[in-house]
């Protein structure tokens, strides 16, 4: 282990201003291409999915649509960004620089800690699932189990990581794509004893629009929060050999993808089945695969939901390591956490104590789970609820004003850009505060607004205080 030496002061955007990563750069485009596609792919699409459908009925497409058109302009910002200015850190490094450093302290600590918290639900969830496998094991000993493997892979190279991802976002994205196959042709009636579907069920039972607009509304405040988890992209490209070509390529095959797997699962499933046939909390792929006759669909279902928590426990450890890593970089973490593994290559380099500070909070977490999960944990899940549409939209900020210094800097540094800029920024920003504003008029979304809004006032409050601590006493 030794000692990162602290990065050299950024003056510009430009990319030659970069300080160079201490981290390996083991990762492969293999590995980042799949994590782009499965880093969203997760229970929220195979279960949660049930209870958009409940409220939006087949325009839950719609809602798919919307949401998932948000989330690419986001992903398009931030790859604007990362392909120019490469770094572990990401949007926090970008938020720094184009707003200052209150607004990179604050989204890097909040992002870490939706992460380590979102971590502790994984694992549970994952834990009950094994459990009714094997109820000779119990969940505490199961969620153990989880941590104690994926901490140490991510204690290892990078490429350990990279692999874990890999295999697991294969598996979720073939299953999917048969789910698709077996969907089609269920529709078309080319399955054995199935009569052709036709448009009836899109139709029927209400209509295409069975609760009007309000219920697309409703729709995309039920799913849009599926599709994070897309950042985590942008923060391993810092460790690929050509950060700024791999993360370009990621985000441009990986978000028109992921909306083709999830407005198509959607299409299939409100067009195989009446949508007034789901239930919230039931995942609708179990349903229709029951419907079209395919045997033990509910443990196959099962399967990939565990794959897909243990997926996103993974990348949620890795992203929130790199996280606390490039804030102890600038300054805004513990200086402790710059230690890295001393091998040299794709082997080294690895911020182990920063995987270990992660690994820490996130058995808090989990024990807060196990013991108070109607009150302590509750309260800790409700802080960052909206969160996620509070880094998307410090991203939009932090594009507007880095877009036109790198244009004026450094124009050879943007191989990617965001389309129709600025206009569509725009657009995405009003999208976010229109989302939170139709949260804070629903009644079971409110909470976690309120408590959202009130954890980001309080680190915004002390990254302030911490700047204007610094300038007194250089004065």
């Amino acid at each position: 282990m030794h000692e990162a030496p602290p990065p050299a002061p950024a003056p510009g955007p430009s990319s030659s201003a970069v300080p160079a990563e201490p981290l390996s750069h083991g990762l492969k485009q293999r590995h980042l291409t799949m994590l782009g596609l499965g880093g969203v792919i997760g229970a929220g699409l195979f279960v949660g999915s049930g209870a958009g459908i409940a409220v939006a009925g087949p325009a839950i497409v719609v809602s798919y649509l919307i949401a998932g058109a948000l989330a690419m302009l986001v992903m398009r910002m931030l790859g604007e960004m990362s392909a120019a200015m490469p770094a572990s850190g990401s949007f926090s490094v970008h938020a720094e620089r184009a707003l200052g450093r209150w607004a990179g302290f604050s989204v890097g600590w909040l992002y870490w800690f939706l992460l380590v918290v979102v971590l502790a639900v994984e694992a549970t969830a994952a834990a009950q699932i094994a459990h009714g496998w094997v109820p000779g094991i119990e969940p505490w000993a199961w969620v153990l189990l989880f941590m104690v493997v994926f901490t140490a892979a991510n204690l290892t190279a990078v490429k350990n990581f990279g692999e874990f991802e890999f295999w697991f976002a294969s598996l979720k994205v073939g299953a999917i794509v048969v789910f698709l196959v077996l969907g089609v042709l269920a529709v078309l009636g080319l399955l054995p004893d199935t009569d052709p579907v036709g448009m009836a069920n899109l139709t029927g039972q209400g209509g295409f629009l069975p609760n009007g607009w309000g219920g697309v509304v409703s729709g995309v405040l039920t799913v849009v929060f599926a599709f994070g988890g897309l950042e985590v992209v942008t923060i391993a490209a810092a460790e690929t050999d050509d950060p700024a070509r791999a993360v370009g390529r990621a985000v441009r095959s990986a978000v028109v993808r992921i909306l083709f797997f999830y407005v198509g699962s959607m299409l299939v499933i409100v067009t195989v089945l009446p949508w007034t046939a789901q239930q919230a909390g039931l995942s609708p792929y179990v349903k229709v695969l029951d419907a079209i006759g395919v045997p033990s669909a509910g443990q196959i279902m099962n399967i990939v939901v565990f794959v897909a928590l243990l997926s996103a426990l993974n990348a949620n450890l890795y992203g929130s390591s790199r996280m606390i890593f490039s804030l102890a970089e600038r300054g805004e973490a513990p200086r402790g956490l710059l230690k890295v593994s001393r091998r040299t290559g794709a082997e080294g380099g690895v911020p182990r104590r920063a995987v270990l500070a992660s690994v820490a909070f996130g058995f808090v977490s989990v024990l807060l789970n196990l013991l108070w999960p109607d009150t302590v944990f509750l309260y800790m899940l409700n802080s960052v609820g909206a969160v996620l549409l509070f880094v998307w939209a410090l991203i939009a900020a932090s594009q507007l004003r880095l877009r036109a210094r790198l244009e004026q800097e450094a124009p050879e540094a943007l191989s990617l850009r965001m389309w129709c800029f600025p206009y569509l920024t725009w657009v995405t920003l009003a999208g976010l505060f229109g989302v939170l504003l139709l949260m804070l008029t629903d009644e079971a979304a409110r909470p976690q607004v309120l408590w959202s809004a009130g954890a980001t006032a309080v680190v915004a409050l002390v990254a302030v205080g911490r700047q204007w601590r610094e300038r007194r006493g250089s004065a």
